[in-house]
């Protein structure tokens, strides 16, 4: 019997840029040719309610972010023996929790095919070398295990070359999947940035419509810096409203922090279902992050037409071209990040021509075919991509 290639896409968490990469990419691939299924820990209700509409979603309260050895003993048994009862063709993987799990898992049970999105890394400069080392090690053991991973970023790619995680001829690199990014279908995606779109996004913020605003999407990490954030605003030396739309495990610290600062208003805008339409409130786009793979947001801000100050960490200069496409300033520096939204803010003809110059390149590279043709490449075997697809090469479904 044939029928399409059945694939298991392994999520710690279906929330944040990595949850909507994942789910892009599952909705994007074609339903005749590969039949998908969710596994995830957990998930915010938005990217849950959306992955549920199109596709089978199946929740492992066991898979969780933090280390905690009895729950991960229990995700590697009960992944273990659920890719054996199902019986996929491909089992992949994202992020560092679901990654370690479910290869492992994947490999025990005789999974036919591994693939794994590095969409940045667990180790980092702001850790302890310990620590890194003990990160590098475990991420080069389950490189033995994958039969593809995919880089989100160039700078992703070059680290897990550099830090040899997988075998060189098995890296490819992907971009993010933007709606709207590849022009194919008008409207749609983020909303391009006009004085019109602008006083609806600042009016659904409650923000004056001649304010000046900077701001950022993300979650509310460590990972994100948004204590950078509020102290590039501290510094900035004029007056502007701050607007962070994202919420996470440190959203009552900053809300703390914010409230401590005082001749400057900050609005933390919480979780929103509307991002796309809320960018054109934005005279900058800041993200501060300590670390990253290739956010999502960064992309969406210049698909809108915004310009963009950001952290020089990883494939973030994929897009942030230095002078040319937006302004990079290093990690933990929000003295040198207020600088570079200074400078954006004081000269709106350089920072127009950096937003223009940033929507030209994005080009068709984060739209959804590119991606639906990277996953459609890593989830058939070499022979396999010579031959067809799935549903033409006839492969076995057991019944």
């Amino acid at each position: 019997m044939t029928g399409p290639l059945r694939v298991a896409i392994v999520i710690t968490r279906l929330e944040g840029g990595a949850g909507v990469l994942a789910l892009r990419g599952a909705a994007a691939m074609d339903p005749g040719a590969f039949r998908l299924t969710i596994i995830t820990g957990s998930g915010n209700r938005r990217l849950m309610t959306s992955a549920a509409a199109g596709l089978e979603v199946l929740v492992e309260p066991s898979l969780r972010a933090p280390i905690a050895p009895r729950s991960d003993l229990t995700a590697l048994r009960r992944l273990s023996s659920l890719f054996r009862e199902r019986e996929f063709d491909v089992v992949h993987t994202h992020c560092a929790k679901a990654g370690a799990l479910g290869r492992l898992a994947a490999h025990r049970a005789g999974v036919p095919r591994i693939v794994h999105t590095f969409h940045g890394f667990p180790f980092h400069e702001f850790q302890s070398r310990a620590r890194r080392l003990a990160y590098v090690s475990v991420e080069r053991r389950l490189g033995r295990l994958t039969d593809m991973a995919l880089c989100v970023g160039t700078g992703v790619a070059v680290e897990a070359v550099r830090r040899e995680l997988v075998a060189p001829h098995k890296i490819r690199t992907i971009g993010v999947a933007v709606d709207g990014a590849d022009g194919a279908e008008a409207g749609i995606g983020p909303t391009l940035c006009t004085p019109r779109t602008r006083r609806r996004a600042r009016l659904a913020l409650g923000i004056p419509a001649d304010a000046t605003v900077v701001g950022a999407v993300g979650r509310l990490t460590y990972q994100k810096a948004p204590e950078d954030f509020l102290a590039a605003l501290r510094e900035l030396g004029r007056e502007a409203v701050g607007v962070w739309i994202g919420s996470g495990e440190l959203a009552e610290r900053v809300g703390r922090l914010a409230m401590d600062m005082p001749g400057v208003r900050v609005v933390l805008a919480g979780e929103r279902t509307d991002v796309p339409e809320l960018l054109p409130a934005f005279d900058v786009f800041a993200l501060p992050s300590r670390y990253e793979g290739l956010p999502t947001a960064i992309v969406e801000a210049m698909v809108c037409g915004i310009p963009v100050v950001a952290t020089a960490v990883n494939a973030v200069a994929d897009v942030v071209v230095p002078g040319e496409t937006g302004l990079l300033v290093p990690p933990g520096r929000p003295d040198l990040l207020a600088g570079a939204v200074r400078h954006l803010l004081d000269s709106p003809a350089a920072a127009a021509r950096m937003a223009a110059a940033a929507r030209a390149r994005l080009g068709d590279r984060y739209g959804e075919p590119a991606l639906r043709e990277a996953l459609t490449a890593a989830y058939l075997s070499p022979a396999d991509s010579l031959a067809g697809t799935p549903t033409q090469l006839g492969y076995r479904q057991p019944g």
